[in-house]
């Protein structure tokens, strides 16, 4: 997710337990995101450990909501990540943080307002790839499982390490 999304505190209650099976994927991710030191989690996953964060917000909210990610659905969620990684998301992503720093014989309110276009076209480019994610996503069909167990899942597809640490952190971190 973008690292400008809007933070808020954790919301743990039982109701967001009793309601993340019937809560859609991109109402969730935000809520998780929201969640106090999420954002700084998954960042660190992105930045230093090479992960997608919407692919981990997904398979979060699939083990959380009773929903099963078979090795196929993993493996098809993994690639349709990367495909949109690579064109839209990561070309974003890096024209946003490059309209960070001040540019030359630029006026900043024109460059930062620039840079806030970008930021929604590639917040809106993560909720097309959630929305992709969530149509591989079969329905409800077990108990709810901890994050922990999708997310080391999908990570294990998606790149030959593990991050296991923050991973944990991420899913301590995550609404139940």
């Amino acid at each position: 997710m973008s690292e400008d999304a809007p933070s808020r505190a954790q919301a743990g209650s039982d109701r967001v337990a009793s309601d993340s099976a019937q809560q859609a994927l991109w109402p969730w991710a935000l809520k998780a995101y929201r969640a106090e030191g999420v954002a700084d989690v998954c960042l660190s996953l992105q930045d230093v450990n090479g992960q997608n964060v919407p692919l981990l917000l997904w398979a979060a909210w699939a083990a959380t909501s009773g929903r099963s990610l078979d090795e196929d659905t993993i493996e098809a969620g993994c690639d349709a990540a990367r495909a949109w990684d690579r064109v839209a998301v990561t070309p974003l992503r890096a024209m946003r943080r490059t309209l960070k720093l001040p540019v030359p014989d630029i006026d900043d309110a024109a460059r930062e307002t620039l840079r806030d276009q970008v930021k929604a076209v590639e917040l809106a480019a993560e909720r097309h790839l959630l929305a992709g994610l969530e149509a591989l996503t079969p329905t409800p069909d077990g108990p709810r499982r901890p994050a922990i167990e999708g997310l080391v899942a999908v990570a294990r597809v998606w790149s030959r390490v593990v991050p296991r640490p923050a991973l944990i952190a991420l899913a301590e971190r995550l609404p139940a």
